[in-house]
């Protein structure tokens, strides 16, 4: 039998660690690379940080030898193939921020050249870059390739390959498992994407390759740009239709019932994640280079941005009518992660309710059964440290009204209908439970 391939994951966060697991699982061996000490001490000791992720599942790869994981970037001359999982944030300006993008192509530079003696028998084997970080169109044949050519003195599609494939992770669903998720894979060369597929084809069900890098990455924000844009437009229906007295949640119920031409989607307190409160922005930036304007992506933008503001002018209705005000009102939100059974609080739009509601002059607190503490963010590092409250009735009935902003199905909602006073309901879950008259708020 072939000797199992040696790939590098950068970055070990939500994308790379589930990713590398599989490739693990699947006999390649895997050498994790991150620039943060504590994931890596973690993996090696066989701890997972991820709540989705069980540590068995680190366990049982690290003692087959076939999942490591280093700082030492240097170790990347190793591998045969490096895959870039790393973030692609937005600027203060909401502009695309590709610094981390352009950094670990800085650090992998000048390790893609090797000698014989580094890569073994495998005379015939040149380097494989893979970009899976979400981005705009042009990232990984331009600014990408720019950075590994400069550093290296190699040339991408002679000297090294270099391929797209997007992640398409969904936490929390054990339905759409990493390996049975369809792989898109685009090449800056026919012979680039033939060696990402055959790559990709060692760990994934189905791989589809495409013409192009650009094709692949477009692909990605048009999976994310269809989600922000309907769900953006079930927020404005949830408006609309709140002013004339019908019940939204009904109305999809009802719409869903027909079996072709539509498609549910859900409305809420704002969008979270590392996806669809960004990588619309990064499509809508690149086509203003070339003068078309994104009407649609911008307009979703602000619908969706605008939900925490509706939620507050909800949460201050149902305070007045106990005839109390924001101001001084002791408040819960209930739900941190930016969806529900995981621990993921990226763009989490309770950061923005906890930021609002306490510059209005409340007390706010949060319980999450799967955020104990809140971590540091780039965004909102002043609420690093923050405990979550204690799930007793003593700690609950004190405050003035909760606001359900993560539907966790490991949250008793009869429970919190029997001790809280007044609830806003932004996800539809006090639906199913009993409740008094006038307790429950629809936001």
């Amino acid at each position: 039998m072939p000797k199992p391939a040696l790939i590098a994951i950068i970055g070990l966060g939500y994308v790379g660690l589930p990713l590398g697991l599989q490739f693990a699982l699947s006999g390649v061996s895997v050498l994790g690379v991150d620039i943060d000490p504590a994931k890596v001490a973690d993996l090696n000791a066989g701890r997972s940080y991820i709540r989705h992720i069980p540590a068995a599942a680190i366990q049982a790869q690290r003692a087959t030898a076939r999942l490591e994981a280093t700082t030492d970037f240097s170790r990347l001359r190793e591998v045969q193939a490096i895959l870039i999982c790393v973030p692609t944030p937005l600027t203060k300006n909401r502009e695309p921020d590709l610094s981390y993008i352009l950094n670990t192509a800085r650090a992998i530079a000048p390790h893609l050249r090797r000698d014989k003696s580094e890569i073994g028998n495998r005379k015939s084997e040149i380097p494989l870059v893979v970009l899976e970080s979400t981005t705009y169109p042009g990232t990984t044949e331009g600014e990408l390739r720019r950075e590994l050519e400069a550093g290296s003195g190699l040339v991408a599609g002679r000297d090294f390959h270099l391929a797209y494939s997007p992640e398409r992770e969904d936490p929390g669903q054990p339905d759409h498992g990493v390996g049975d998720i369809p792989k898109l894979v685009g090449g800056l060369t026919p012979a680039c994407c033939d060696r990402a597929a055959a790559l990709y084809r060692r760990a994934i069900r189905t791989v589809v390759p495409v013409s192009s890098c650009r094709t692949a990455e477009a692909a990605k924000l048009l999976e994310n740009v269809f989600r922000g844009v309907n769900i953006a437009l079930v927020n404005e229906l949830k408006l609309v239709y709140g002013a004339m007295g019908i019940d939204i949640w009904e109305v999809i119920a009802a719409a869903r019932t027909k079996p072709f031409g539509f498609m549910p989607f859900y409305p809420g307190p704002g969008l979270g994640g590392h996806c669809i409160p960004i990588d619309p922005f990064y499509l809508a930036w690149k086509a203003r280079e070339f003068g078309q304007p994104a009407r649609f992506i911008e307009l979703a933008g602000e619908i969706n941005t605008a939900m925490p503001q509706h939620v507050v002018q909800v949460v201050t209705a149902a305070l007045a009518a106990q005839k109390k005000s924001v101001s001084g009102a002791r408040l819960l939100l209930l739900g941190l992660a930016y969806k529900a059974d995981v621990d993921d609080d990226r763009e989490s739009p309770a950061y923005r309710l906890l930021d609002l509601l306490t510059d209005r002059g409340a007390t706010v607190a949060y319980h999450d059964p799967h955020i104990p503490v809140i971590r540091p963010t780039r965004e909102h590092p002043h609420w690093a440290g923050r405990e979550s409250a204690a799930w007793t009735r003593e700690s609950l009935s004190r405050f003035d009204a909760v606001v359900i902003v993560t539907a966790h199905r490991a949250v008793n909602y009869q429970e919190l209908a029997d001790w809280c006073p007044c609830l806003v309901d932004t996800r539809n879950v006090m639906s199913g439970f009993q409740t008094r008259p006038g307790q429950v708020w629809k936001a």
